[in-house]
């Protein structure tokens, strides 16, 4: 199974230059929790979510208008391609410990997002071919996301 198979399309994205309230109303609307963002020539150039929104407003004593997607962007997020097997996608979010990848093609075009959500409405029970996604993917995946390095630090909600 492809990654294309299961991911979500179209998706939401914005600009490097998009303000923060612009951003928040953006997720809002499409009921989202991470925006691709796209540079001046429409190619990826990282993530935001909404929990970088959070922490930058509540870090900074500014209004969300005055603060653009560039100032908290992620240049350095993980993707995956359209023609990956579901399963490499997989591994990215679990060495990651992220819950969404956005999906681009051999250009860096934005081709949509792969999420955990995805993921788990397609899983299977009984499983018969290697390229299926078996509830023990989405259980293992899940372990490795939410594992914590640390023994010792705290849950976070």
């Amino acid at each position: 199974m492809t990654v294309k198979e299961v991911m979500t399309k179209p998706v939401t994205a914005c600009r490097l230059d998009t303000n923060l309230a612009e951003a928040a109303a953006l997720m809002w609307e499409h009921n989202c929790g991470i925006l691709p963002v796209l540079n001046e020539n429409g190619k990826l150039a990282g993530v935001v979510t909404d929990r970088d929104l959070c922490i930058a407003l509540g870090t900074r004593n500014v209004p969300s208008s005055e603060l653009s997607v560039q100032d908290v962007v992620n240049h350095h997020a993980r993707v995956c391609k359209t023609n990956d097997d579901i399963h490499t996608a997989l591994w990215h979010m679990s060495e990651g410990k992220v819950r969404r990848l956005p999906v681009v093609n051999d250009d860096a075009t934005l081709e949509g997002i792969v999420s955990m959500d995805d993921v788990v409405l397609n899983a299977q029970h009984d499983v018969r071919f290697d390229s299926a996604i078996s509830f023990g993917d989405v259980v293992t995946t899940l372990q490795a996301i939410y594992s914590r390095d640390d023994p010792g630090q705290a849950a976070v909600a």
